[in-house]
């Protein structure tokens, strides 16, 4: 499925579509080039899910835990890695298998840990305000 942003204001009902979209999957990787639009599409999708707190992307801290409507909401940011040993490091296998959402910004780094399934989301720069978001099942 492809979805063209227009504007930011297109971000809710692109969020929605992806949540439509996934089914069961509790499993989100976002592949983007810096500056994108990964971690502003992942706010809109954490509002969505009912997250009333600040959600920010945890490029220091790899992972950040938000609660929403009665689900834990885990969000990673494996930009700065260096190697595949933090992500063991932080304990990644507990996120992944929890049963909970977890949504990956840069899952390039740590390909070989991701789980069988998932949702692929990659985002496309059109121009400076249009964006291409392409949403597959892995």
């Amino acid at each position: 499925m492809n979805i063209t942003l227009n504007s930011l204001l297109d971000l809710e009902e692109a969020a929605q579509k992806l949540l439509d979209f996934s089914k069961q999957n509790k499993m989100f990787v976002f592949y983007g080039d810096m500056g994108a639009g990964k971690t502003t599409f992942i706010k809109t999708i954490c509002a969505k899910l009912g997250v009333n707190d600040m959600v920010s992307s945890p490029t220091f801290s790899i992972v950040n835990e938000y609660e929403g409507k009665g689900k834990t909401i885990y969000h990673f940011d494996f930009y700065r890695i260096k190697s595949i040993q933090e992500a063991f490091d932080i304990g990644y296998e507990e996120y992944f298998y929890s049963g909970n959402i977890c949504l990956i910004e840069w899952p390039e780094k740590i390909q070989e840990l991701l789980p069988e399934h998932y949702v692929k989301v990659e985002i496309s720069t059109i121009d400076a305000s249009r964006r291409l978001i392409s949403i597959s099942h892995e």
